[in-house]
């Protein structure tokens, strides 16, 4: 199988790669890799580095709007794997031209090229945020989307035209929405490495509002375990929730955070809530369970403990990327 891997240089981009590569695949037998990726600001070579030398791996530095090159690629693939997006909520509400211009005509421009060259599948990985926010309870996979943010809002735009592929040509599209990620490798913007490269650095964190939202975590491994069987085994036009299942508010993130760095609440600084901030995420995966025999298997405080600690060895990692993004 040749798999095109779009955003292949960013945090679970990346992470699905080096996966595909590894001795312990996710499911789908890779005969070829290639990475396609812009290499904004959050998408890193250093992060497929381990895999440069594989004869199956190939990195081509380009945008998935740019149609001509999207056209030659396509031809010589079975598979797509879209990651590429723009994604931090925060610089959507500040522009969110580069999300539209990314995640909606950016996908377009894909799923045109994947449905003229006969794709076998397409794989579009999205996020529970197109959901919108929910007090009680979990969504399963037909609950409405009503996206709040300019980010969610490209994200659901996407989805559903990636679905109206299926559903209009016969494309072989399959959506997962998955919940946080958090793991190594992940540009220190987002709440996890962000506040754990500030506090390696004895520099306080930023904390919205009273703390109260609640996230629910997942791994970067047992995401992209799941993309694997939705993949390989998913039913054709299907939406699965990939979810973690551990809920948290953000105050209680930080607290374990300050724990494993060592340091006292001292360290937070509460800031203005951000604009329209959804105030719960959670996802029922109940169908990629029963359907694909899915289960998040990294306990949670296991995981965080294990991703403080790779950013405590791998300082020559992310110091360069702070420094560049002036988070230091």
């Amino acid at each position: 199988m040749r798999i095109l891997v779009t955003g292949g240089a960013g945090f679970i981009g990346s992470h699905f790669v080096r996966t595909l590569l590894s001795d312990d695949p996710t499911g789908a037998d890779a005969t070829s890799v290639t990475v396609l990726d812009k290499l904004t600001y959050c998408g890193n070579p250093a992060n497929v580095a381990p895999v440069e030398d594989d004869p199956r791996y190939r990195f081509v530095h380009g945008d998935i709007a740019d149609a001509a090159l999207v056209d030659q690629l396509l031809a010589e693939h079975d598979v797509v794997v879209h990651f590429a997006a723009e994604s931090h909520v925060d610089r959507s509400i500040a522009n969110a031209t580069p999300f539209v211009t990314t995640n909606v005509l950016g996908t377009h421009t894909l799923l045109g090229a994947a449905l003229k060259h006969g794709i076998d599948r397409f794989l579009h990985v999205s996020t529970d945020e197109v959901y919108g926010s929910i007090a009680q309870g979990a969504w399963p996979e037909d609950w409405p989307l009503a996206p709040n943010s300019p980010y969610a809002a490209s994200k659901a735009s996407a989805d559903l035209l990636a679905l109206s592929y299926h559903r209009t040509y016969g494309l072989d599209v399959v959506v997962t929405r998955c919940s946080n990620n958090y793991g190594p490798y992940h540009f220190p913007e987002k709440m996890i490495p962000l506040f754990i490269t500030n506090l390696l650095d004895g520099r306080k964190v930023p904390l919205y509002g009273d703390g109260g939202n609640v996230r629910e975590w997942l791994h970067v491994s047992d995401h992209c375990r799941g993309i694997g069987l939705v993949l390989a085994q998913g039913r054709a036009g299907g939406v699965y929730n990939v979810g973690g299942g551990e809920e948290l508010t953000n105050k209680e993130l930080a607290s374990r955070l300050l724990e494993l760095c060592g340091v006292g609440w001292d360290m937070v600084e509460y800031v203005e809530d951000r604009q329209g901030h959804d105030l719960r995420y959670a996802l029922d995966t109940s169908k990629i369970s029963k359907e694909l025999g899915y289960a998040a298997r990294i306990p949670f405080d296991e995981g965080l403990a294990s991703t403080v600690q790779w950013y405590r060895d791998n300082r020559a990692w992310w110091e360069p990327l702070t420094r560049k993004a002036g988070l230091s």
